[in-house]
């Protein structure tokens, strides 16, 4: 599924750049979508969408407790779980998380209170008998979890998705560029990251200049630092005035398919992009397509202005 830069597509500045630029972007979007099918279809993927489907979902609150006692967490489950579901064991000496589990029992109709709590409550319901009520939330007890940092066993699968490749002078040039973008970027130290997973952030406008900010986690993977600045930056163009979490997904397609285009340029692997874009499950691969004159433009933009950066016009 790997893909490489063209090198026959190198864009010379002639009467014809616009025209070329885009048919080629328009054929790698054609094999961005094709290796988005691939990877959807992949036993890869499927192995990887198994053991997410067995990962709880939490309530705010229960994140919020998660992020406050374990603030670097990124998948969490129940001793028992990481034993008998994905062959793991809490290492010893490890501190529970602690969160709020709901109780499901039978409930009175009524009072919706448990038998137990019933008997000594004052409500009088007696039609129907309590070993034949229906089952509901009755309350929530604490209960011990741990991230898988503080476990150890069978790997859980990952997906392959950072991007390869010389960077070391892209990444001061998308640096440079961001003035000419209209956006403030920031590259922030592992240490002082504090967003999570995510390896880039566009959430806020500069109070100085009113700008959007761009955040990046430094890594020494220099090629993967390149894609998500620029990840970051389509956000920043495209979509920092949209405000719609059911617009995400949309958001984040035409994101990274704008990283795929700009990073393949300039001569990177990007085709981690395809299961990036796979996990993105409420868009199908075409909708790749369907965006291709948001995604084109954006990718040109930040391509004509990194490479005036580069001099390499």
């Amino acid at each position: 599924m790997a893909t490489t830069s063209d090198p026959s597509a190198s864009f010379e500045e002639t009467d014809t750049r616009h025209d070329e630029m885009h048919s080629t972007i328009e054929q790698w979007i054609d094999e961005l979508v094709a290796d988005v099918n691939d990877a959807q279809a992949s036993e890869e993927f499927q192995e990887w969408l198994d053991v997410q489907s067995r990962f709880h979902n939490y309530s705010y609150r229960n994140t919020l407790l998660i992020k406050l006692q374990c603030p670097k967490a990124t998948k969490v489950a129940g001793y028992n779980t990481w034993r008998n579901e994905f062959d793991r064991h809490v290492q010893e000496g490890e501190q529970a998380i602690w969160i709020w589990a709901p109780i499901i029992a039978k409930q009175c109709p009524e009072c919706e209170n448990s038998p137990s709590y019933h008997e000594d409550s004052d409500c009088e319901y007696d039609e129907i008998p309590p070993q034949n009520w229906s089952k509901g939330l009755v309350g929530f007890k604490p209960t011990a979890v741990f991230d898988v940092s503080q476990t150890e066993g069978e790997p859980l699968p990952e997906l392959e998705t950072e991007a390869t490749g010389d960077a070391e002078d892209l990444v001061p040039a998308l640096t440079d560029a961001a003035d000419a973008l209209g956006v403030t970027v920031r590259i922030v130290d592992a240490a002082d990251w504090r967003h999570g997973n995510a390896k880039g952030v566009c959430t806020q406008r500069s109070l100085h200049d009113l700008t959007p900010v761009v955040e990046a986690k430094a890594r020494s993977n220099q090629a993967d630092l390149a894609v998500t600045l620029i990840h970051e930056y389509a956000h920043a163009l495209l979509h920092f005035d949209v405000d719609n979490e059911a617009e995400r997904s949309k958001r984040e397609v035409e994101a990274e398919a704008v990283a795929y285009i700009v990073g393949r340029f300039f001569n990177l692997d990007t085709s981690g992009s395809a299961f990036y874009l796979a996990a993105w499950q409420n868009d199908d691969p075409e909708a790749i397509q369907d965006r291709l004159g948001r995604i084109s433009s954006t990718a040109q933009e930040i391509i004509d202005i990194v490479s005036e950066v580069t001099g390499d016009e």
